[in-house]
């Protein structure tokens, strides 16, 4: 099949099928006059690429992997790597859950203080920042204040570097 179609069929773009070729994710048969084609099997690999990318992967381990994973070769070596990459996904899911947390106990301490009809904004261009709320390791709200009086920035979460073409 070519390009297109296997995009059509796994709901991946043109661009992201070529730089998984870039990436050695995938292979494709090249016409006479140079069009690439697929095999049927292209659409299954494309699948389980795009589950490892959801998980947070990166090209270069998914390329490690993807022997394992597509056909089934394991080598002791490759199961430890799929070991250390569910672990890596299970401290992933603990950070965000903890996040979600913070941000249930946000929403929650800035729904108990709002109040309705009032704008966010000052009359003449810029609002006077609130104190930014955070929750503690129980999950109960607090909010930080400098010595004079205004508020600090609470701890931002962090931001992994994600492949940015899926």
């Amino acid at each position: 099949m070519r390009i297109g179609e296997l995009a059509r069929r796994t709901g991946v773009t043109t661009r992201a099928l070529r730089y998984y070729e870039q990436q050695n994710l995938l292979t494709a048969e090249r016409s006479a006059s140079g069009q690439r084609h697929y095999s049927e099997t292209a659409v299954d690999r494309i699948r389980v690429i795009q589950e490892l990318y959801t998980a947070g992967l990166s090209s270069k381990t998914i390329a490690e992997l993807t022997p394992c994973v597509i056909d089934g070769k394991a080598t002791p070596e490759l199961l430890d790597r799929l070991a250390v990459e569910r672990d890596r996904i299970d401290r992933r899911i603990t950070d965000l859950m903890h996040t979600r947390g913070r941000l249930d106990s946000v929403i929650a301490g800035a729904a108990a203080t709002m109040h309705p009809g009032t704008s966010c904004r000052a009359e003449h261009g810029r609002a006077e920042q609130p104190p930014l709320a955070a929750a503690d390791r129980n999950g109960h709200l607090a909010v930080s204040q400098r010595s004079d009086g205004r508020s600090r920035s609470a701890e931002q979460p962090d931001n992994r570097d994600q492949p940015d073409i899926r």
